[in-house]
C-alpha cells in the first residue's frame, strides 16, 4: 500500500462484538493503530496515549481505532480496564494484520520471534492513505499522529 492509494474496506468486530467497517467513517480522517497484544506494557502506553489525547482527535473530527489479534473478549477487558474511549477491533484470525503484512521478526528478550509489528496508518476523509508510521515508539505516539494530521489538514 502506497501513500495516496485508496484503502481497501475491511470489517472487524469491536470490543462489543459489533461489526465496524472502514466505510462507516467515509468523510472523516481515520487513525488505524495496530498493536501486538492487549494489556502488555508498550501497548498499554500507546493505547493510553490515544486515550489521553482523544478529545483533541474528536475536536478535529478524527476517528481512532486500535487493532490487534486479540479476541473480542480480550479487547473488551483491555478497553474497560484503561477506560479507552475509542473502539478496539479484534483480528484474532489476523486477516487484516496479514493483509497489511504486519507479521515481522522481532527481537524479544534477545530471542527472534514473529509478531505483529506496531504500525499506524493515517487515512484521509476520502479513504486514501495519508501516512504510515512504521517504527512506532509507544511514548508520545498519539501526539505525533495528531501533529501530522493537523499539518495535513492545513494543506
Amino acid at each position: 500500500m502506497q501513500i495516496n492509494d485508496k484503502v481497501e474496506n475491511f470489517t472487524l468486530q469491536n470490543q462489543d462484538g459489533k461489526e465496524v467497517s472502514l466505510t462507516d467513517f467515509k468523510g472523516k480522517p481515520v487513525v488505524l493503530f495496530f498493536y501486538p497484544r492487549a494489556d502488555t506494557p508498550g501497548c498499554t502506553i500507546e493505547s493510553c496515549g490515544f486515550r489521553d489525547a482523544f478529545e483533541k482527535f474528536q475536536k478535529q473530527g478524527i476517528v481512532v481505532l486500535g487493532i490487534s489479534r486479540d479476541t473480542v473478549k480480550d479487547q473488551k477487558k483491555f478497553k474497560d480496564k484503561y477506560d479507552l474511549p475509542y473502539d478496539l477491533l479484534a483480528d484474532p484470525d489476523m486477516e487484516l494484520i496479514n493483509r497489511y503484512d504486519l507479521v515481522k521478526p522481532k527481537n524479544m528478550y534477545g530471542k527472534l520471534v514473529k509478531g505483529v509489528k506496531r504500525t499506524t496508518y493515517l487515512i484521509g476523509p476520502d479513504q486514501r492513505l495519508i501516512h504510515i508510521f512504521e517504527e512506532v515508539k509507544p511514548e508520545g505516539h498519539a501526539e505525533e499522529v495528531l501533529t501530522l494530521l493537523k499539518a495535513h489538514a492545513k494543506k
